[in-house]
């Protein structure tokens, strides 16, 4: 009887050193690495370490006893920086996880890298759809959108209105070139044309001649290719050239709320766009945008809100496998259901696409919106399965 007595005290004594010991360096060290100070910073930024570190302190602070712990850095939008700093936290800094990865081309590097070190990365605001096509990973798990999503809500909207000559007006690197084939596919598989098509460098502020040939074109619509500030730039100065006026409809091709409330809701008229969350949906949307919001001053983007989701469902993942080694945390987060205040019943494909629902948002009348933030309607829900991008068709090499 004592040594059974022995026994089931030993038990519940041992178990968290095995527990703590089974993650690796005896902490779990989350990365965020985003854009903090360029054109996507306000859709990104300290917005998105801000839902890190909201989701380490909600699940307790620790798992398995390990401590959480939540780093961030600039990748300033530059593939060779954003690569070194992955670099960095990997072989140095012992970071388990990379998260954010808010810039198509350094999304693409840092997901190369991670298949080789074997850690997790899960890009938030990237678009390319190369990140689950022929440059999927075992270790990559493609979160909140993709440019094929960002697609197809406003161009099957836009078609099915009868508008269906499109321009492309496009950032010129890998997400506006990838966002701007993905909607031309669509387009043309629904009936459209492409009038014509131009690229712009990242960060430009004049886009004068690019919208002359747009409206040259005979186009019906401009599908702006762009996302930030360079976004918001091309949506002004369609108004400022006269576009709108002549009945030329802007295509938000990848937006997001902090462009709206920019872009304002006389000139965002008619504009229409995909995201996977709005601030203003519901109960429990609202409830996180409050809390989110006392802390970093404004409600939530899509991509801010998605950083939560996504640390909290890897965090679970790690409390299921009871370790942090990323091929056993990869098992575990396919096989659990993301289940959130934006996400029900969301999972995770072969190819690291996460499936969820999406919606077409719409920008509000002016006077018909309640508050500052208060920007958006949801005009119609997409399920999962229409959304995104069939698997057969991405050609992700796990597929087989």
């Amino acid at each position: 009887m004592l040594l059974a007595g022995a026994g089931a005290l030993a038990i519940p004594t041992l178990s968290p050193v095995r527990a703590q010991a089974a993650i690796s360096d005896g902490v779990v060290k989350i990365g965020v690495l985003d854009d903090m100070s360029g054109v996507f910073s306000d859709q990104q930024g300290m917005g998105d370490v801000v839902g890190a570190r909201m989701a380490a302190e909600d699940f307790g602070g620790r798992v398995h006893g390990a401590p959480i712990e939540v780093v961030h850095a600039d990748l300033q939008n530059r593939a060779d920086v954003g690569l070194a700093i992955a670099r960095r936290w990997y072989d140095q800094e012992k970071v388990d996880a990379i998260f954010g990865l808010g810039n198509s081309a350094v999304a693409l590097a840092v997901q190369n890298l991670s298949r080789e070190r074997q850690r997790i990365d899960v890009p938030i605001a990237a678009g390319t759809t190369d990140l689950t096509g022929k440059d999927c990973s075992p270790y990559g798990i493609h979160w909140t959108y993709d440019n094929y999503s960002a697609a197809k809500g406003p161009v099957t909207a836009l078609v099915g209105n009868g508008r269906k000559k499109w321009f492309f007006l496009t950032s010129d690197y890998a997400f506006g070139h990838s966002l701007e084939q993905n909607a031309s596919q669509i387009l043309q598989g629904l009936g459209g044309t492409v009038t014509g098509s131009a690229r712009a460098p990242l960060g430009e502020t004049d886009y004068s001649s690019y919208l002359v040939r747009a409206a040259a074109s005979g186009a019906e619509v401009v599908g702006i290719c762009a996302g930030g500030a360079d976004m918001i730039n091309i949506a002004k100065q369609m108004g400022e050239f006269g576009l709108l006026r002549r009945g030329i409809q802007p295509a938000a091709l990848n937006c997001s709320l902090t462009n709206i409330k920019s872009i304002g809701l006389e000139t965002g008229q008619g504009l229409v766009y995909s995201e996977p969350y709005y601030w203003d949906q519901n109960d429990e949307t609202r409830a996180f945008a409050t809390r989110f919001q006392r802390i970093h001053g404004r409600p939530p983007t899509a991509f801010q809100a998605s950083t939560w989701g996504a640390v909290t469902h890897y965090l679970k993942a790690i409390q299921a496998a009871g370790t942090d080694a990323a091929p056993a945390v990869m098992t575990k987060m396919r096989e659990i259901p993301i289940n959130d205040f934006m996400t029900r019943n969301g999972s995770i494909r072969i190819d690291g696409r996460v499936i969820r629902e999406m919606y077409l948002m719409r920008v509000k009348r002016p006077g018909q919106n309640l508050g500052e933030w208060d920007l958006l309607e949801v005009a119609q829900a997409i399920p999962g399965d229409q959304a995104f991008r069939p698997l057969a068709e991405g050609g992700c090499p796990l597929v087989r």
